[in-house]
Order: structure tokens, then C-alpha cells, then sequence
């Protein structure tokens, strides 16, 4: 509205004051209007002297309004104004439902949190405990079992001792040479790896350590004759590993064969065996326990630092105990060195059979041991450390 409209010309319809004073009926002075516009106009309502909404604002949102415009200039605004209350109204609403001690009409409501916080007086899970990761029942029972066997054999006859490093050695030739077939294609040939394995073991027996070497040159020749009659795409890759094979398993089996020669030949095995199962289980008991630091993560993640001064403990604790008393001639401090090299060696030879599984990508060789795997994973340790028994005890006490 300006002023101009005061000065608008008199036009048909205008009930303004004119010269012979105010018309009965008239409206008065002001704006030009129709005379239906007239008809629909309302007086301004009193406005009330405090806010509408119970705030301290002074702006217009609290004053009281007309349920309807004014003026034709005023519908947008009034439909505007309309919608703002309309909104103010609801964002009230919903804040007012959720803070009734407060009075600010735009407060922002409270954010409800998705998940609710635990309740504090509900336990903590308990800690989860360490798991051997196998059946340990079940490897209790078929070591006990296979130990059983053992003694008797080594212990009443020695040639039926002789028979189980042979059967040994065949099943665990099997094993290696089907996992290598089935993981990498590799055909090593199990036929004269067997036959020249199982003379291998006795020619050692029979002819020392002399005869162990030449039947394991005749393996390995018969490996290489065999392997001919196929193509020979993948030849060279064949024979290696039959010829790997050949030394890996029958050959040095052959030095626990050997051990048993001697006149205390029983006991020297016996030793041999209590020496390595007390070092792998000084580890499994340590490691379990205590050990946090890794040995070799990238072979091995299960090994530890702590389970290998277990091992270490134990080992020379027992061949301490085995020189001393039952080995002929035998020192302790000389049973202290054979348990650290015990240690150490079947700590390697574990950590090499992991090595071709890691390879191959299998956990374990068989499933005929139940709780154990396969033969290979019981001959692990017990292979690489009979040479070593065999070479102290031979350094230590003689050979007969």
C-alpha cells in the first residue's frame, strides 16, 4: 500500500466524502474499494498484548490473525503464513512430546540412537579358550596304540621292529607320492620307490650303514628306468621328486634300523623315540600355555619361540635321564647334548614337513591316524632326527 491510492479521482461506485459533507451510509475515507469487496471486509481483531506461542519473540508468528486476508494483495501471504504456522505447529508438537521441562518451542529434538547401549550388569562373554585344533582323544588312543606296538616288536623281536619300519615307510611313500600327484601333478613312481625303500631299510639292518647307501643308489636308478617308459614331458620333474622321495622317507628311516644293530640296539631306539615325543610335546605344552611370540609365521603360524625352549627343556631333561640310566656307558652331560640336538632337529623336520603342505596346500598328509593325520605327519620329527641319534650315540658310546 502507498499513498498514492489516498489521491484516486472519484469513478462510479466511489462512496467518498464529496463537497455537501459525509453521505449517510458511507465508508469512510481511505482506500478505493468495490462495493462487493466492501460487503466482505471484517474490523481488525484486537491483537493480544503477549505472544501467542509462549516465547520472548517479538515478531509476528505469535500475534493473533484474522481467519482470513485483508486485502487481495494479502492471500499470498496469508496462504504463507498459513503453511509457516502450519510447520511451526508440528515441529512444536513433536518437541514439546519429548522435552516436557522445557519451554523453547524450537528446540531440536533428540536423536534416538539405532542400537541400545549394553546393559552394564549384564557378564562379559567369557574369554574364549585354546583349542589343540584335533581330536585329542582320539590322538591320545592311537598313540598309545602305535606305542604299544612299538614295544613289543623292538622288545621280543627285533626283525618284527625291522617289518613296522618297512610298512611304515611304504604307507608314508604312498602318502607323499599320491599328495604330489594330486596337488601338483608330479608322477613320482611309487613302484620302485616302494620296492627300493623297503631294501633300503633292510640292507641297513643287515649291512649297516654300507648297505643303506648302495640300495639307495639302486632306488634312485630305478626311479630314473622306470619313469622311461612314459612321455617325457615332465621327466625331469618326476624323477626329482621320486628321487627326493627315496631320500626323504626310506633313507632316513634306515638309520633308526641301524640303531637297532648294536647290543643295547632296543634301548638306543627306545631313547631315540622318548627323546622326540618328549621334545614334541614340550612344545605343544609351552607353546600352548605361554607362547605369544611366533616361530616362523610363514611355515608354521602355530609354532612359537616359547614352544621351542619347551622342547629344548624337556628334551635335555629326558636325555639326561636316558644317559644316566639306560644306556651303557652313558654320561648325563652327554644325554644333555643328545636332548638339544633332538630339539633342534625334530623342531627342523616339523617345520619342513609343513613346508611341502604348505606347498601342496593341504593340512595334512592322510586321514588314516585318526587325530594325527597320516603316517607322514607322525614321521615329521621322528625322520630327520634318527640320523642324528644315530651319529651321537655312535660318537658317545660306539657303535656295538
Amino acid at each position: 500500500m502507498n499513498d498514492s491510492s489516498w489521491a484516486t479521482p472519484p469513478h462510479a461506485g466511489y462512496w467518498g466524502p464529496s463537497d455537501q459533507g459525509p453521505v449517510q451510509g458511507a465508508a469512510p475515507a481511505g482506500p478505493a474499494y468495490d462495493a462487493h469487496d466492501a460487503q466482505h471486509t471484517r474490523p481488525m481483531p484486537i491483537v493480544p498484548d503477549g505472544p501467542a506461542y509462549g516465547g520472548d519473540q517479538d515478531d509476528d508468528r505469535g500475534a493473533a490473525r484474522p481467519s482470513g486476508p485483508l486485502f487481495r494483495d494479502e492471500m499470498y501471504r496469508d496462504e504463507t503464513f498459513r503453511d509457516d504456522t502450519f510447520r511451526d505447529e508440528m515441529f512444536q508438537d513433536t518437541t514439546v512430546r519429548d522435552e516436557t521441562t522445557s519451554a523453547q518451542p524450537y528446540a531440536a529434538p533428540q536423536k534416538q540412537d539405532p542400537e541400545p547401549m549394553p546393559d552394564a550388569s549384564q557378564p562379559a562373554p567369557a574369554p574364549q579358550k585354546k583349542s589343540a585344533g584335533r581330536d585329542l582323544g582320539a590322538a591320545i588312543g592311537v598313540g598309545v596304540g602305535l606305542g604299544a606296538v612299538i614295544i613289543a616288536s623292538l622288545f621280543f623281536v627285533k626283525a618284527v621292529f625291522v617289518g613296522v619300519i618297512v610298512v611304515a615307510v611304504v604307507v608314508g611313500l604312498w602318502e607323499l607320492t599320491s599328495r604330489l600327484q594330486e596337488r601338483k601333478g608330479i608322477k613320482a613312481p611309487l613302484v620302485p620307490l616302494a620296492l627300493g625303500g623297503a631294501a633300503m631299510v633292510v640292507a641297513g639292518y643287515v649291512r649297516d650303514a654300507e648297505g643303506a647307501w648302495v640300495a639307495m643308489a639302486l632306488t634312485a636308478l630305478a626311479v630314473l628306468v622306470w619313469r622311461m617308459t612314459e612321455p617325457p614331458e615332465g621327466y625331469l620333474r618326476d624323477v626329482t621328486a621320486g628321487v627326493f622321495a627315496a631320500f626323504y622317507v626310506p633313507f632316513l628311516a634306515t638309520f633308526v634300523a641301524m640303531m637297532l644293530t648294536a647290543d643295547d640296539g632296543a634301548v638306543r631306539v627306545l631313547t631315540f623315540l622318548l627323546l622326540t615325543v618328549v621334545s614334541d610335546t614340550g612344545a605343544y605344552a609351552v607353546g600352548w600355555r605361554f607362547g605369544t611370540h611366533k616361530l616362523a609365521p610363514r611355515i608354521s603360524p602355530g609354532k612359537t619361540r616359547e614352544g621351542l625352549a619347551g622342547a629344548v627343556a624337556f628334551a635335555m631333561v629326558a636325555g639326561a635321564l636316558c644317559m644316566q640310566f639306560l644306556i651303557d656307558d652313558g654320561r648325563w652331560w652327554q644325554g644333555l647334548l643328545l636332548g638339544l640336538a633332538v630339539a633342534a632337529s625334530a623342531t627342523l623336520g616339523d617345520l619342513g614337513e609343513s613346508m611341502i603342505k604348505r606347498d601342496l596346500g593341504i593340512k595334512d598328509m592322510g586321514t588314516l591316524l585318526p587325530g594325527h593325520g597320516g603316517i607322514m605327519d607322525r614321521l615329521d620329527s621322528l625322520l630327520p632326527t634318527a640320523p642324528v641319534v644315530w651319529l651321537l650315540m655312535v660318537l658317545f658310546v660306539g657303535s656295538t
